[in-house]
């Protein structure tokens, strides 16, 4: 599968990964910017298989009903539910202190929608967890995914949110007007 991913996403596609996931942390929090298009899920599923590095997700339950619910779980997806207001992060916390292995895979945006500033979520779950944050940026201008080294969260919020914003300064997403 991975050679297979490769070809459509290196060759047919003309992507290219400049570093990859880091490999010898087990448990990550992966924010994957800009979201701005229904192209970015495809692109991030292939360049996770291209790497050989499973990364988990979340998305709206919708996603998870009718024909294609069995096609999102198989790609290691679950389901959540954002109209109630249930303590996600919590819940996401409890599954990282129980697995041996676990990466997910967010968008700080949390749609793909212009927004004034990110969610918050992955960041608290990166702490809860006591995990790394690793920034994977979509550029469809150049078409280039970039993997970050592991940011280890500090006590100061603000700056923290500098460094990812500063990451991904000049990344343009498939609609650029919405980052």
């Amino acid at each position: 599968m991975k050679g297979f991913a490769r070809f459509i996403l290196y060759t047919i596609l003309g992507w290219k990964m400049e570093s990859d996931f880091p490999q010898d942390i087990k448990k990550y929090v992966v924010i994957a910017a800009p979201h701005t298009s229904w192209l970015d899920f495809p692109i991030a599923i292939l360049s996770r298989m291209a790497s050989g590095t499973m990364v988990n997700f979340i998305g709206k339950n919708s996603l998870f009903k009718g024909p294609f619910g069995f096609f999102f779980r198989g790609l290691g997806g679950t389901p959540v539910d954002r109209s109630k207001n249930n303590n996600l992060v919590d819940a996401i916390v409890d599954i990282f202190k129980t697995k041996e292995e676990f990466r997910l895979g967010l968008s700080p945006e949390g749609t793909r929608k212009k927004v004034d500033k990110w969610k918050t979520g992955f960041y608290y779950i990166a702490k809860g967890a006591n995990v790394p944050i690793v920034m994977a940026t979509l550029d469809f201008e150049n078409k280039k995914i970039k993997i970050s080294e592991p940011y280890y969260t500090t006590n100061n919020k603000e700056k923290d949110f500098e460094f990812f914003y500063a990451y991904y300064k000049n990344v343009k997403g498939k609609n650029p007007e919405l980052f």
